[in-house]
């Protein structure tokens, strides 16, 4: 029911309704000049919000709203770290929109600070931020709390990063592994991912029971989530459970490294005493440094990884053993991921064959 009043030089519009609860409820809205402007304005209401309760609903914040929706349509419907991303999410629009209404949200303010969003993140992370926020937005959508879509034709932007070499050559490879000390977590760290070509994540969750230095092997059977500290997690496929072969330097170099930091047999080797591991910024920031140090082009950790396999490509191993060694789930991965390599090396071979032709007659 509608009724209207005029108060002092202004009209005010009433609706009478009945909440989620049965209780009956009152909206009122007044400022109106004329009493046309509020019937006007009463019927839009109770057209665009026929049970009137979604009226209320808007009245709630955009960051409330969606710490609710991911609580009830995610926490257990997603694994844990996918459930910590959509927390992180939360985190941002907190910083970005604050207590906002969701009625008040429009497609201007929503783009203004998707911008600001973008100018300190990659395009890669604004795209999987609007994404997350939009899915619950059209939620409200739905629930007609909201009668339009703020994030529509929404333009992803993001800040360039610097460029950084992806592989390091064999000199600088080198050079790298013979001015690290390896008695540092996480000079250690660096080590091992450039004479074996592991995840980060495979690294730090190494336990003592991992490493069987009397036949120089390293067993990959699990993995670390260092990102979002969740414990130990399945490796990335189960391709990726492998045993490495190592050298007996690198051995012994793990030998005295186990000597100087084992604290338990079912605790990662990698963990301070604290119980912290680095994690990806924190290894990064170290293995920068060190580069610096040496004079040596910049490449990310990741980069040691595809440095490992370019060395023992280009030093004649074979594709499908580099693919082992690296846990990809098949041979096509290590193909494609060394494309420019592979065809280098084929020219190379086209030489060869040529050089063996000609020497037949000899």
């Amino acid at each position: 029911m509608v009724s209207y009043r005029k108060r002092g030089n202004a009209w005010q519009y009433e609706i009478s309704y009945k909440d989620q609860n049965g209780k009956y409820k009152k909206l009122r809205k007044s400022g109106f000049l004329l009493k046309s402007e509020a019937i006007l304005a009463a019927s839009k209401v109770q057209t665009e919000h026929p049970n009137l309760t979604t009226v209320q609903s808007g009245s709630e914040s955009l960051v409330s709203y969606y710490r609710r929706w991911i609580q009830v349509y995610k926490q257990n419907a997603v694994t844990p770290i996918t459930y910590n991303k959509y927390q992180n999410t939360a985190k941002h629009a907190n910083e970005l929109f604050g207590d906002l209404k969701l009625k008040d949200l429009t497609k201007l303010i929503y783009q203004e600070q998707l911008n600001k969003f973008a100018e300190s993140h990659a395009k890669r992370t604004v795209s999987c931020f609007h994404k997350q926020l939009r899915a619950c937005i059209l939620e409200a959508l739905d629930e007609k709390i909201i009668t339009t879509d703020p994030t529509r034709k929404a333009v992803i932007t993001g800040c360039e990063r610097p460029k950084v070499s992806k592989t390091l050559n064999y000199d600088d490879w080198k050079k790298l592994l013979l001015n690290l000390d390896t008695s540092q977590i996480g000079e250690m760290i660096v080590y091992l991912a450039a004479v074996t070509g592991m995840r980060y994540g495979e690294i730090v969750g190494l336990t003592p029971s991992d490493i069987d230095l009397k036949n120089n092997l390293i067993a990959v059977n699990k993995a670390w989530d260092y990102k979002y500290k969740t414990g130990f997690m399945k490796t990335k496929t189960q391709s990726s459970v492998r045993d490495i072969a190592i050298d007996q330097q690198t051995s012994q170099k793990l030998q005295e490294f186990l000597d100087l930091h084992f604290l338990s047999s079912n605790r990662p080797i990698f963990m301070n005493a604290t119980g912290h591991i680095l994690v990806s910024a924190e290894i990064n920031k170290i293995l920068t440094e060190k580069l610096e140090q040496l004079n040596i082009p910049r490449i990310t950790f990741h980069g040691l990884r595809h440095t490992h396999a370019s060395i023992l490509l280009y030093k004649g191993v074979s594709v499908l053993s580099v693919s082992r060694r690296l846990g990809h789930s098949n041979i096509t991965t290590t193909q494609s991921t060394y494309l420019h390599i592979i065809k280098e090396l084929e020219s190379q071979d086209q030489d060869k064959i040529i050089s063996i032709l000609n020497n037949i007659s000899k």
